[in-house]
């Protein structure tokens, strides 16, 4: 059965990482880029072949679709799945490739010279003998997330095909997941009304995810005082040197590259500056609700000092809340998350249970009321040209989704 739906899997990612639909955090609106909308117009076509109802595109680029059930009294359950790739300073174009890997180095470009080193990436050394969909070195892959985008449409696709038992199924395929969560925040849950929902997003084999970090972002805007160097002591006020020290107030123990697992932490992003204004772009991150909100009081404080640092520099900071945590959205009912691992047994996956140190769609369903666990699609370092993703893996993460299919299937709402 893997090899069949390695098969359906294959062709259809083929398809739909061609389109490019990269977001883009500068645009300000939903969707941010007309690749989404493109994207969802290819999913929404395919929809409509299989006849699934009541397909709807609106404006947001936001594609939702429902399978009614053929079996009474099961809970209605959804998928929300994002369209957009990451905005990296890589090509938006990818040319995927399928390599049976064998072991050491991974030649991605002979013309540009482009490989994946097993010294840099050991994780390779597990999927020896696994046919692998790479980029050619240029780009991301976009398996985060056309990978899910492929799982659900496949998963719709076998249930028409078959007459599968099933509950009520809604799917939602959302744009801008990748510049904070901006689709799934705008998904309208008095029409997209499930019991609970899934995303499937990023991660290895088996690895199941209920806890994010809290996020936020912050903005500190400096504007000087210019002067011509001749003539600037006592009178120029450099915003660079005051930004400066205003980084310097943050613990550099606490960025990302110092953190793991549940170590939250500040993370500068963005500078953009001349010689009269600065802002300064930044990330808070923290699993732990209390230790979130001290992180974005010290950003706050901080500015305050930096104001009495440089009483004649105009200094403004604005924090905003971008995602929660799901683990703190979780009720007394965890059927939803038990189902995951009965799942993976069935099918026998070791399970990976981890924080992520991140966020999915579902940090933002779930602080609204809508449970939203997240599991794997199979795919590796995401966000780079290194991106991979094992068959085995993404078929294994097909079965999930048609197991869970089947589970919910059997119990009454």
């Amino acid at each position: 059965m893997l090899d069949q739906y390695k098969s359906l899997l294959r062709e259809r990612f083929f398809r739909y990482v061609q389109i490019a639909s990269e977001s883009d955090p500068k645009v300000g609106v939903v969707p941010s880029s007309e690749g989404q909308r493109d994207f969802a117009k290819a999913v929404k076509a395919e929809l409509e072949d299989f006849g699934v109802e009541d397909i709807e595109l609106n404006e947001h680029a936001i594609l939702t679709c429902r399978l009614p059930a053929n079996v009474e009294g099961a809970p209605t359950v959804g998928w929300v799945v994002h369209m957009d790739t990451v905005p990296v300073n890589l090509s938006p174009n990818v040319h995927p490739q399928m390599i049976r890997y064998e072991g050491g180095d991974v030649l991605l470009n002979k013309e540009k010279n482009i490989s994946i080193l097993l010294s840099e990436h050991p994780e390779l050394a597990d999927y020896v003998g696994d046919d692998i969909i790479f980029t050619d070195g240029t780009s991301v892959l976009g398996a985060d997330n056309k990978a899910a985008v492929t799982n659900v449409v496949t998963m719709l696709e076998i249930l028409k095909a078959e007459n599968r038992p099933h509950g009520e199924i809604r799917v939602a395929f959302v744009p801008d997941e990748e510049i904070g969560l901006c689709g799934s925040k705008l998904l309208d849950l008095e029409k997209f009304k499930v019991d609970f929902a899934y995303t499937i997003d990023c991660c290895a084999l088996g690895e199941i995810i209920y806890e994010t970090f809290n996020a936020a972002s912050f903005f500190v805007d400096i504007e000087g005082v210019t002067a011509h160097p001749m003539s600037a002591k006592g009178v120029l006020v450099n915003p660079l040197l005051v930004a400066t020290d205003y980084i310097r107030m943050f613990d550099r123990l606490e960025t990302p590259e110092n953190t793991e697992e549940k170590e939250g932490y500040w993370w500068f992003t963005d500078c953009e500056a001349n010689a009269s204004t600065c802002r300064l772009i930044g990330n808070i991150r923290d699993h732990n609700k209390a230790r979130y909100e001290e992180r974005k009081a010290a950003v706050i404080a901080n500015a305050e000092k930096l104001r009495e640092m440089h009483p004649r520099a105009k200094i403004t900071v604005r924090v905003e809340d971008v995602y929660a945590n799901i683990a703190d959205s979780i009720g007394e009912n965890r059927w939803p998350i038990d189902l995951l691992y009965e799942a993976a047994d069935i099918l026998n996956i070791k399970t990976i249970t981890k924080p992520m140190r991140g966020g999915t769609d579902g940090s933002a369903l779930s602080v609204k009321g809508l449970l939203t666990p997240n599991y794997f699609t199979g795919a590796l370092n995401f966000h780079s040209y290194a991106e991979f993703l094992p068959m085995e893996s993404f078929a294994k993460s097909l079965a999930m989704t048609l197991t869970l299919v089947d589970l919910i299937a059997k119990k009454k709402a």
